[in-house]
C-alpha cells in the first residue's frame, strides 16, 4: 500500500477476527516503531509484546476504555525510559499502527489511566512509564474499521494565519 493511501485509510478498530499475526509481521511492526524519529535521536522507548490472554486482561484493567483489549490478537505497550516524552511515544506508536495497517491489521491506541497499575502489571523498572497500549488484530469486518462515522470536513479543521 502506498504511504499516503495507508495514512488516509487507517482507522482505529476495537473489533478483531482472532486471526493469528505471524512472527514475521510482528517483527515488521516492531521495526517500524524502532525506526521512528525521536527528539535528538534519544530513542527513549521500549516495547512490551503481550500475547497471553491473562496478561492482556490484567493490563486492560489499567485503562478506563480498554474492554476490547483482551480480544486483541496482539498488544504492544510503548514504554518510555527516563526522560522520554509522550511526543516521542506517539511517533513510535503511529509508525507501528501504520505498518500494521499496511499488512491489513487494524489497531487502536489505548490510554493507561492508572500508571501504577500498568507499572505493576508490566514489571517496569524505576523511572520507566507505560505511555500507551496498542491493540492489534485483523479486522472483524469492514464496518468494524470505521463504524460508519465520516471524518470532519477539511474546511472545518483548517484555518489560515489565525483561528
Amino acid at each position: 500500500m502506498e504511504a499516503y493511501e495507508c495514512i488516509l485509510s487507517k482507522r482505529d478498530s476495537r473489533s478483531y477476527s482472532g486471526q493469528a499475526i505471524s512472527e514475521e509481521t510482528l517483527q515488521g511492526i516492531l521495526q517500524a516503531g524502532r525506526m521512528s524519529g525521536s527528539s535528538k535521536n534519544t530513542q527513549p522507548w521500549g516495547f512490551i509484546v503481550i500475547q497471553d490472554d491473562a496478561q492482556k486482561a490484567k493490563i486492560a484493567e489499567c485503562g478506563d476504555f480498554a474492554k476490547h483489549v483482551p480480544a486483541a490478537t496482539l498488544v504492544i505497550v510503548v514504554v518510555l525510559t527516563p526522560g522520554g516524552s509522550g511526543f516521542d511515544a506517539g511517533r513510535a506508536a503511529q509508525n507501528m499502527m501504520l505498518a500494521a495497517w499496511n499488512r491489513g491489521i487494524t489497531s487502536c491506541p489505548v490510554a493507561l489511566h492508572r500508571p501504577d497499575c500498568a507499572s505493576d502489571v508490566l514489571g517496569l523498572p524505576e523511572g520507566h512509564t507505560a505511555a500507551m497500549l496498542l491493540a492489534f488484530g485483523y479486522p472483524e469486518s469492514e464496518e468494524s474499521r470505521h463504524r460508519g462515522i465520516a471524518r470532519n470536513a477539511m474546511k472545518e479543521l483548517v484555518h489560515q494565519e489565525r483561528w
